[in-house]
């Protein structure tokens, strides 16, 4: 979880010109700690805009004067990071959905909910901090590393910056660890080229999709004749990278006989084509990849002890996503901005609450099968911005409950509030069935009314206080026929 913002370094400007209004949430940002500066009206905030840094506006739409969007426009001219929010009233929502696409951060209906504000902020200003941390870190990292392919700005992440920064300039054998689709190669690669031997080539080669007749040959060339088939010469791969990096990805699948040939090439520098008896020496890097545990396969005796320790002088073990999520939007930011381009869909975005049902997802695949799921969305999704109404199916199982057949139940007409612990436990939360019954539909629906209107009609954050999943969520609304639009109207 990232870390939270020092709100006593925050300045907030809001912007109301009902008088009563703009002191009650003046004093109540000052209470949560913000430094804040109030305006009457939408001229007044411009003056203020132009003498004074602010991280965060919130702003009335309608105004005398100037009006909300008018400063938008200027919050944004003077600092693109500045968070805008602003606030709507009956007939002009449709005004501020068109101000997000100049760069409102968010909008509240009037009344404003002091409550949800102050949520809507401090999550946008967490937001805005993540994303210029992670704009600084990769500014500092092109300048220095030229890391452009690697996304993250987590604790986790920057240690593995800090690994790669150490190990660039020297020959060191380096072992990377991690499931797949964590971005091994991208490790590698970063290493290779930001390195002492960027000049020369990098050749990465797959053991375990090579079969096991031709690895060696694939590794240490052959001469004519040396099998059948075999009606030249040809050259390995440890030859192809001469000067350079030989990446050695899956290494654990490496067949065990080999692993001897292997290990005196690391320790020698020098080997023999199958069917030749020239020593051929060569100059070159050796990184290896694995998903496995090699120190346990060692141990176990389908690995070498002695080429395991030979291999891990430097050890990079890269994290799964599901233990760096705070990474998710960084992630999903750059890969919507790929494919995007790729694909003529410049501009398309993804909604905040999008984005939250992807990190509560655990991503079995990784980075590789986020990457995946943003390029079909990409290309699938007609609308310029993702909801969560975009997703697959499978990114909402099991996302907030453990029990994967509370959409069924609801589906086949049974109650999944009676079928939930929460429910079931309601005597101990001081929750009392009246003598005369209760008409439970009317209850049920009440309270998903009262979960949207608290969310703000985002059906991610209604799922989770209602404790239910979000397709049994789409499911209730459906069946009692809620219009989430109306539910914004004030």
């Amino acid at each position: 979880m990232a870390p939270k913002i020092n709100k006593a370094a925050v300045r907030v400007l809001f912007v109301e010109d009902e008088t009563s209004q703009r002191e009650v949430i003046g004093d109540i940002l000052s209470d949560e700690g913000y430094l804040v500066d109030l305006a009457a009206d939408g001229t007044e905030a411009l003056a203020l805009l132009d003498k004074n840094r602010y991280q965060a506006v919130v702003t009335d739409l309608k105004m005398p004067g100037a009006d909300g969007l008018e400063v938008l426009n200027r919050a944004k001219e003077l600092d693109e990071n500045t968070v805008v929010v602003l606030l709507t009233a009956y007939g002009t929502i449709a005004t501020a959905v068109r101000a997000m696409k100049d760069g409102a951060t968010d909008y509240l209906n009037k009344p404003l909910d002091k409550d949800e504000l102050m949520i809507v902020l401090e999550k946008a200003l967490n937001n805005s901090r993540l994303v210029q941390e992670n704009i600084a870190l990769h500014a500092e990292l092109e300048s220095r590393y030229h890391f452009d392919k690697i996304i993250g700005a987590s604790p986790a992440m920057n240690a593995i910056y800090h690994l790669i920064g150490k190990v660039l300039n020297n020959d060191s054998t380096v072992l990377i660890r991690g499931d797949s689709g964590t971005g091994k190669e991208l490790v590698a690669r970063a290493i290779h080229f930001n390195g002492a031997r960027r000049k020369g080539p990098f050749v990465a080669v797959n053991c375990g999709a090579i079969p096991e007749n031709l690895i060696e040959s694939e590794l240490f060339g052959h001469e004519k004749g040396a099998f059948s088939g075999a009606t030249g010469r040809r050259l390995g791969k440890f030859e192809a990278a001469d000067g350079g990096t030989l990446f050695l990805d899956e290494i654990s699948t490496l067949q065990y006989d080999l692993q001897s040939k292997f290990l005196r090439v690391l320790q020698e520098r020098e080997f023999q084509r199958v069917g030749g008896d020239q020593l051929i020496k060569v100059d070159v890097r050796i990184i290896t990849a694995t998903n496995q545990d090699l120190r346990r396969l060692s141990a176990a005796g389908k690995f070498r002890d002695d080429l395991f320790h030979r291999l891990n002088v430097v050890n990079i073990s890269l994290p799964p996503l599901r233990e760096r999520k705070s990474d998710i939007p960084l992630l999903v930011k750059s890969f919507l901005e790929k494919y995007g381009k790729k694909y003529e869909r410049e501009g398309i975005t993804m909604s905040l609450e999008a984005v939250e049902a992807l990190a509560d997802y655990d991503w079995p695949g990784n980075v590789r099968e986020l990457e995946n799921l943003v390029e079909q969305l990409v290309v699938l999704s007609e609308k310029p911005k993702i909801e969560p109404s975009d997703l697959p199916s499978y990114i909402f199982e099991n996302a907030f409950f453990e029990d994967g057949g509370e959409h069924e139940r609801a589906e086949s007409g049974e109650s999944a509030w009676s079928a939930s612990a929460e429910v079931r436990e309601a005597g101990n939360s001081g929750f009392r069935l009246p003598s005369g019954g209760i008409n439970f539909s009317n209850v049920e629906e009440s309270l998903i009314r009262q979960a949207l209107q608290q969310s703000g009609s985002r059906m991610v954050g209604a799922a989770k206080l209602l404790g239910i999943s979000y397709k049994t969520l789409q499911y209730r609304i459906k069946k009692y026929r809620i219009d989430l639009e109306k539910l914004k109207t004030p």
